[in-house]
């Protein structure tokens, strides 16, 4: 052959955006050529390959793009798989202008796979294994396998059953509400409509018949309207009409949150009849993506090594003190003429199991050097199994240096540099021997906080370069390794002491005890009587655990035997007792086994209302794979609701350093578990990163955006197609479906929130409003929200239904997050600013709210409005108070057009109300002004009637939530592991053991809480003063 050049290099090398012809292959047999720009990209060609293959035979055949890659003969004549899809055509160069697409198997699908997650996830899986960590490495592969088996398990489920895991039904707490009881006892009108079919029909039915009378009255009529074959009611199920949203089961109609709502706000119900043939096709779609995976997967699953036997000692057998050698410090950084000192102390949860160990002071160096045996007072034999090793490293000034008299100070940290904790157990039981470099923490400078951090992380600093290092050895103290004794092995050594008799004043002083809520700390009398009387507490107070657990000698082995055996007696608590040992004082695995236990019981509703804690206790966890991380994972894989907030609330908090990890590998093991779920998580995940990019342009200063600069954004290609067609992550059952440009906007306020809004094709008219706040840390409102929800859900069962609007807010990383837009609702202070002609006046215009009412509700409708208003003044008077809200202004109580009243931003909570030269400048405990109340009596100031049912709908409410008082400060309790500045110490949540009177009875609380609302309506034109202050100030601003 002549010398010359070969194939398409001069093409590649030609600048600009030509179009060149291309020919691809289709593993189908069928050959297309089309021309395709140079810039375009791989993803690009791949979408315009399926574009153009739609119109050809066997496209269905082809089924999704993701299990497709691209090859081509590169420029040395090798064949290259084309996996990087953002790569340009005229970067990749290929030597003919041919493409072949072949189906991934094997490797190239697990290569695909982990690509996926890694984006998804925020952190590259190849992060993992860079740790060479066994521990990291046997819990990725142990969960790996635990999720994949139980994915296998979902796809064997029957069509109804796959149902709960897909579209779990979305329900009210109970199903009678007695004030809705006298409107809704009639038939109501629902429209159905049967799939693949325009016409619909209306029927009649009794809100309290279960789904499937519904179902075969439409069957029935359908059969009637077009003399078609009865089907059986058994093969269909009820969707609402534009959403993921399904009605079936033994629920009564009224109880489904859908069905509620049209009732309660007077619409008919639009339903779809889903054929089960409908919904097997989505399970054996979902079946064919796991499959290939797991196919893919058995085929290069190596066999489990055989376990090793060893020569091991039972630790308490060793009755010898026990001490580490503190060697060195590396990077170390602190003024020069200062000493540098290491404390330690050992830990069990919160209590110091022996006297703290302080080292030998060394001057100050990058690199100092100690080489010291750090002894502590307590035997081998005697560490619990959760013993943890907290270390501070501080500096001091010179003794030489300081004046006469301040001697004590000396023994104090002039300059507290870094903590850093680690177990004294691995991950398997064993005692840890040799050398360790423990990369430290930066310590918050804090006179008040004590230099040791027992409650603080495990985990190693990741930012190894920067962060101070101490190198410690833990002792050889036997030639071969020393083992915890386990859990089994313990309970056996029990020795029954319940001979003991009780006398009848400790009987009665172990009832006082018991009764007492708001207890904090025990004497030592009291300590003594609660153990000696163990088997009393186990048999009639057993809710009272967690006192009996805080008072057990941990340091002492007999009586954690005694511990253990009792507790595998103990009966089973319920959820709201059981909770309360989640957090970081009791971290004994038997107590964690047992806690879970209970916690299995919890339904997936009661689940989903308690998932933001769980995900934060997880921070307290000793080792990777423990039984809140498997019970998790089990129940997330088992409905996918679940699994996507459990998914939202972990990755939201992935660039935490301290718990990346820890929640990275656990969205691994759910993604494994859940293939098809990545998909729909991406696009949720793509739409967020598009919205991150448009607010930081709409944020960035360099020059004036406007609303249509906006628009014009989301118009663009990239933009529309990210931000369409994708499942809320405020609530999945919702789809986003078409954005609508013309209708976003961004608002005014300091973080330029943008406004998007969202119609339904399914449902004309339908508009769906979401906002994106970018900047602002949105776990203070979740948890504000989450509380109201939950309020709002203890009323319902007790028939008290005071129309709460808990709306949704979901954090989604580091400062961002999504809040839902409630419709039909407008600010307090507007609506009293435009009915006023000054700032001044307007928070003075008690008119301007029932006005407001009357324009939206006419006539016979605005009865109902103001009961609607009453209510739900109510509901966030006493909500408010409870949870301590600080910060209300006009401009953040909002009202929608039929009568509901509600609180959005949720700055400050539990008493810290805002300060204006050094007083508060909220006085008032909740908020009760007087042109609420003039809503309240219907415009007439002699209606003492109707204000007094709003009193007594306020004092039953309170009364409510006093009952559930221990749920509430048990879920705060746990949320300190979130590190929310108004939520981090045992003060913060002794303002809500007060304000829900634990301790007191019922009587005193409501004798208070009735001083607390009169004050609160005396004090109302200061709160009417601080609204005119804010108008003022609003309008002021340049």
């Amino acid at each position: 052959m002549p010398p010359g050049k070969y194939g398409m290099q001069e093409e590649w090398e030609k600048e600009g955006d030509q179009e060149i012809m291309m020919d691809f292959l289709l593993p189908t047999g069928i050959f297309l050529k089309f021309p395709v720009s140079r810039n375009d990209t791989i993803k690009v060609i791949k979408k315009l390959v399926w574009k153009n293959a739609r119109s050809e035979a066997l496209f269905t055949a082809l089924g999704d793009p993701d299990a497709y890659v691209f090859t081509c003969i590169n420029q040395t004549a090798e064949r290259e798989e084309l996996e990087e899809e953002s790569r340009r055509i005229s970067d990749v160069r290929p030597f003919m202008c041919v493409l072949r697409l072949v189906a991934r198997e094997g490797d190239r699908v697990e290569k695909l796979t982990n690509t996926q997650i890694s984006l998804l996830i925020g952190k590259g899986l190849h992060e993992f294994e860079a740790q060479k960590n066994h521990e990291v490495n046997e819990f990725r592969t142990r969960m790996r396998q635990f999720c994949e088996e139980k994915s296998q398990e979902r796809q064997m489920l029957p069509w109804q059953q796959w149902m709960e895991y897909s579209f779990p039904c979305d329900l009210e707490p109970c199903c009678s509400l007695p004030s809705t009881k006298s409107r809704n006892t009639k038939k109501i009108f629902i429209n159905i409509k049967f799939e693949a079919c325009d016409e619909s029909f209306m029927l009649q039915q009794d809100p309290q018949d279960l789904p499937v009378a519904l179902m075969k009255s439409a069957l029935k009529k359908k059969a009637t309207v077009f003399r078609s074959v009865r089907l059986e009611p058994e093969d269909y199920t009820l969707q609402v009409n534009g959403s993921w949203d399904f009605i079936y089961g033994k629920h009564p109609l009224r109880q489904f949150k859908y069905i509620f709502s049209c009732l309660r706000n007077g619409q008919n119900p639009h339903l779809i009849m889903v054929h089960r043939s409908t919904i097997s096709k989505h399970q054996e779609e979902q079946e064919r993506m796991c499959n290939q995976v797991y196919k893919s997967r058995s085929q290069s699953r190596p066999p489990p090594l055989p376990l090793k036997k060893q020569n091991t000692s039972s630790l308490w057998s060793i009755n010898e003190p026990f001490y580490i050698h503190l060697l060195q410090g590396s990077r170390v950084n602190a003024d020069e003429g200062m000493k540098l000192v290491v404390q330690a102390g050992l830990f069990h949860g919160s209590e110091l199991l022996c006297k703290v160990v302080t080292s030998s002071e060394v001057t100050v160096c990058s690199e100092p050097l100690w080489d010291q045996k750090l002894e502590f007072d307590i035997n081998v034999a005697d560490l619990p199994r959760m013993s943890r090793l907290c270390f501070a490293l501080y500096a001091v000034i010179e003794k030489a240096k300081k004046p006469r008299g301040t001697k004590k100070k000396n023994k104090k940290a002039d300059c507290p540099i870094a903590w850093v904790n680690t177990m004294v157990f691995d991950y398997k039981d064993q005692l840890k021997t040799g050398e360790f470099l423990l990369s430290t923490w930066p310590s918050v400078p804090d006179d008040k906080s004590e230099l040791l951090n027992p409650m603080g992380t495990v985990e190693k600093n990741p930012n190894v370069d920067s962060a101070a290092g101490l190198l410690i050895r833990f002792p050889n103290i036997r030639p071969h390794p020393l083992y915890y004794p386990p859990l089994e092995k313990i309970s056996d050594m029990e020795r029954n002491d319940d001979t003991v008799t009780a006398t009848k004043e400790e009987h009665q002083k172990l009832k006082e005890i018991m009764d007492n809520k708001n207890y904090t700390e025990f004497f030592e009398d009291e300590k003594e009587l609660l153990w000696k009387l163990r088997y009393e507490v186990c048999s009639l107070y057993p809710e009272s655990l967690s006192k009996l657990l805080l008072i057990t000698k941990w340091n002492k082995r007999e009586d954690v035997v005694q511990m253990v055996g009792l507790l595998r007696n103990w009966p089973d608590l319920p959820a709201i007792h059981a909770l309360e040992l989640l957090d970081y004082s009791f971290p004994d695995p038997a107590v964690r086994f047992f806690t879970i236990r209970c916690l299995k019981k919890l339904s997936d509703n009661e689940l989903l209302q308690y998932l933001i804690q769980l995900v934060q206790v997880l921070k307290y966890e000793s080792y990777l794979d423990c039984d809140l991380t498997t019970f998790l994972l089990e129940r997330a894989l088992a409905n996918r609701r679940i699994g996507h907030f459990l998914f939202w609330y972990l990755r939201s908090e992935i660039h935490v350093a301290s718990v990346s990890l820890r929640f990275g590998l656990i969205l691994e093991a759910y993604c494994r578990g859940n293939i098809h779920h990545i998909k729909l998580l991406t696009k949720q995940n793509e739409a967020l990163g598009k919205m991150k990019i448009l607010s930081d342009i709409v944020k960035s200063g360099s020059q004036k955006m406007t609303v249509d600069d906006l628009k014009l954004c989301i118009r663009q290609e990239s933009y529309l197609e990210a931000l369409s067609d994708l499942l809320s992550p405020l609530n999945p059952s919702i789809i986003l479906a078409e954005i609508c440009a013309h209708k976003c906007r961004f608002m005014d306020s300091k973080m330029k929130p943008l406004w998007l809004m969202y119609g339904n094709p399914w449902a004309q008219g339908e508009m769906v409003g979401i906002i994106f706040k970018n900047g602002d840390d949105l776990r203070q409102d979740m948890l504000t929200l989450q509380m109201i929800q939950l309020m709002e859900n203890l009323w319902k069962k007790e028939g008290l239904d005071l129309r709460m609007s808990p709306y949704g807010c979901l954090s989604t990383g580091n400062k961002m997050g999504l809040i839902e837009a409630v419709k039909n609702s407008d600010t307090i202070a507007n609506i009293q600013r435009n009915s006023s002609n000054s700032a001044a006046t307007a928070a003075f215009n008690k008119d301007a709210l029932l006005n407001w009412l009357k324009s939206k509700n006419p006539e016979d409708k605005l009865d109902q409005a103001i009961e609607e208003f009453t209510l739900s003044c109510a509901g966030y008077c006493v909500a408010t108070y409870v949870l301590g809200i600080g910060d209300r202004h006009n401009d953040n109580i909002m009202i929608r057009e039929n009568g509901q009243l509600f609180h959005i931003d949720f700055g400050h909570f539990l008493g810290n109300f805002k300060r204006k030269l050094g007083i508060n400048r909220e006085r008032v405990p909740f908020i009760l002004t007087y042109d609420f109340v003039h809503v309240i009596q219907q415009g007439r100031t002699n209606n003492s009637e109707k204000f007094e049912r709003f009193r007594e709908y306020c004092e039953r409410a309170y009364k409510i939530l006093c009952r559930n008082g221990m749920l509430f400060v048990n879920l705060f309790a746990m949320m300190k592991a979130a590190g929310l500045p108004e939520l981090s110490s045992f003060k913060d949540i002794q303002y809500l053991k007060d304000s829900l009177a634990l301790g007191k009875s019922e009587d005193e609380a409501l004798k208070n809480f009735k001083v607390k609302f009169n004050e609160a309506l005396r004090e109302s034109w200061k709160t009417k003063v601080n609204w005119m202050m804010h108008s003022l100030a609003k309008d002021n601003r340049p």
